[in-house]
Order: C-alpha cells, then structure tokens, then sequence
C-alpha cells in the first residue's frame, strides 16, 4: 500500500502562537501563507492552521481507554519508535503539559504502540504514536 498525504486544517486562536507551537516547539518546517492560515509540513502530510478565535475553543469529550480519558477528537501520525522518542523528549523539555504522558499500550501483544496526548495552544488534540512493528498498525 502506498500512502498519500493527508490534508487537515484546524482552527486556531493566534497565529503567532500556532507558529511558535507548530514551527518552534514541534519543529514542522512552514510551507505558504497568508495572513489568516499557515501550512506546515507535518511529518510529510499538509497541514493547515487557520485563524479562527471562535471555533478555537479547546472544548473535546473524553473517551475511556485503558485507565485514560483519551480526548476527541484527536489527530496525529505514527512516527517510527525512535522518532517517538525523540518527539516524547523534545516535549518534556519543552515544558508540555501531557493530557496522556508517553507510554507503551498492548506491551508483548499484537499492536504494541507508544503513545502521547497533548494540546497545542489554541486546545487541539495531539496523538503521537508509534508501533513496534508497523504491520501490526490494524492488528486485532
């Protein structure tokens, strides 16, 4: 199977801070823009934040999942394990608060991933996964 990009866009309170999150902390090199929406290059997939204060709310139900209160909706993409890592300390370092701290789900079965959940400033979901084998990404 050959995967295309997805494309995403969510709203955002302040550009300069979505800049800051996006560019600064996670390191996403910026593609075009304008004065209302920036995209970003998100580990090969486009992704847009636009300027949007009252859709920005930061509001997200929770869902049970082993122990956790995993929020929706979410979004993210599988990093390989040592990205995975490497993002989890980048994070830490960078003073982000976790809704979901780094941790290994489904330890020795089919499936076995590492996972995070954090927000961006304007109060968008992040999941950041990786699995230790990939083919297992839709085990059951």
């Amino acid at each position: 199977m050959s995967l295309r990009p997805f494309h995403l866009a969510v709203p955002v309170r302040d550009i300069a801070e979505a800049r800051a999150f996006y560019g600064g902390v996670l390191g996403l090199p910026e593609g075009r823009s304008a004065e209302a929406w920036v995209d970003f290059d998100f580990f090969g997939h486009q992704f847009v934040v636009h300027h949007a204060p009252q859709r920005a709310s930061g509001d997200a139900a929770v869902n049970p999942v082993d122990g956790h209160g995993v929020p929706v909706p979410h979004f993210g993409v599988v990093l390989t394990l040592e990205a995975f890592d490497a993002l989890a300390a980048k994070m830490r370092d960078a003073g982000t608060r976790f809704d979901i701290e780094p941790y290994t789900r489904f330890a020795g079965e089919p499936g076995e991933q590492k996972t995070m959940f954090f927000r961006d400033p304007s109060g968008n979901a992040i999941e950041m996964k990786a699995f230790a084998s990939l083919e297992s990404l839709f085990a059951t």
